[in-house]
């Protein structure tokens, strides 16, 4: 960095506040500080830049070479190539279940989100907390711990994805009141109770979006004799999903490979069959929420009563989810803000104020 360049990034001396315990070099590291915060999912990973916001949101695919074992693509680009490639190229989705189910490929995907995201000069390497599901075990923790650091990061941080996504909705996690949370991922779904800033309750299944996608595929399959991808599976959920009937019928054109003739075929698709086909996935989700709602206190259920439960993860962006949920427990769902990006938010408030929230953070 030039001379120039130095003065127009630092203040003057008069400008500049007290340096802390930490040391002058302590401190001015901080004023290049980009530690980053990441919620890595099945379906999708995001990256928030302290001071910057969210800056990458990708699919969670990576394209590898499998001669040389070097990504050739990754995220959006690495989806758009998934099930057309050569053999000389196999496209991967490193994550299941909201867990590294690949270590080398999400050590690769994970390498590249973060050098898109990181300034092209630094003085330090970031730190990073990365979003985790609340039943992830030590062995699937050390997976994540080590795939960041391979990636050049000093240091990594985890939080509970619930917690995450409950900053990330401007719940009042430090304050004495019982707020429940709901986050339905690509790959889990979790439950969580929490009240100054520890929870209370805590439950994760592996039933999520990946699932709904899959359970389309089978009806698809079921019904009409015909293959379709899982990308497919997630537009038509995406288009006419639905955990409730709306208004008029719909339907929506898919292509794929017929089983009896190998043949590619063209179908017309009804909204009553997809929800038909998510019945099973959605009635799982309901089970465990109904499930956490037993286990609760009464001053806790007061609280859950009078302010609801708040849904986040891209799950909830299925139409017609919370008034389902509102059905069958009788208690008001509200969706959060931008569900896709909650958990990120979250993690990125930690990274935004890590010493006072650091706490937050798992071992």
């Amino acid at each position: 960095m030039s001379s120039a360049e130095l003065s127009l990034s630092v203040p003057s001396a008069l400008e500049l506040p007290r340096p802390s315990g930490r040391g002058l070099m302590g401190f001015l590291g901080s004023l290049w500080s980009h530690d980053m915060a990441m919620d890595l999912g099945t379906a999708n990973t995001l990256v928030y830049v302290r001071n910057r916001g969210i800056i990458l949101n990708e699919p969670s695919v990576v394209a590898v070479d499998e001669e040389s074992g070097k990504a050739v693509a990754v995220g959006n680009a690495a989806k758009r190539m998934f099930g057309k490639t050569s053999r000389a190229v196999r496209c991967i989705r490193p994550m299941k279940d909201g867990v590294i189910a690949d270590f080398d490929m999400t050590s690769l995907m994970i390498d590249f989100m973060l050098r898109q995201a990181r300034r092209s000069r630094s003085v330090h390497k970031p730190r990073i907390v990365i979003g985790v599901p609340s039943g992830i075990t030590q062995v699937e923790k050390r997976a994540v711990i080590d795939a960041a650091l391979a990636s050049g990061v000093r240091e990594v941080m985890l939080v509970e994805e619930p917690m995450a996504a409950a900053l990330g909705a401007d719940l009042p996690v430090e304050k004495p009141v019982g707020n429940m949370v709901v986050d339905i991922g690509g790959g889990t779904t979790e439950v969580a109770i929490i009240s100054l800033n520890g929870t209370l309750y805590s439950h994760s299944i592996r039933v999520a979006g990946d699932e709904m996608d899959e359970a389309i595929q089978r009806e698809v399959k079921r019904h009409f004799g015909l293959q379709i991808g899982i990308f497919e599976a997630e537009r038509i959920k995406l288009v006419i999903g639905s955990a409730l009937p709306f208004g008029k019928a719909r339907s929506i054109t898919s292509c794929g490979r017929e089983l009896a003739t190998g043949m590619p075929h063209q179908i017309e698709i009804s909204d009553e069959l997809v929800r038909e086909a998510l019945n099973e996935p959605i009635s799982a989700i309901i089970s465990s929420v109904v499930t956490a709602l037993e286990q609760t206190s009464a001053e806790v259920a007061h609280d859950i009563i009078a302010r609801g439960v708040y849904l986040a993860g891209g799950g909830a962006l299925l139409k017609g989810l919370s008034e389902r949920l509102n059905r069958e427990t009788g208690i008001q769902f509200h969706r959060a803000k931008d569900p896709l990006s909650c958990v990120v938010r979250g993690v990125g408030k930690i990274v935004d104020n890590l010493k006072e929230m650091r706490v937050l953070c798992i071992s």
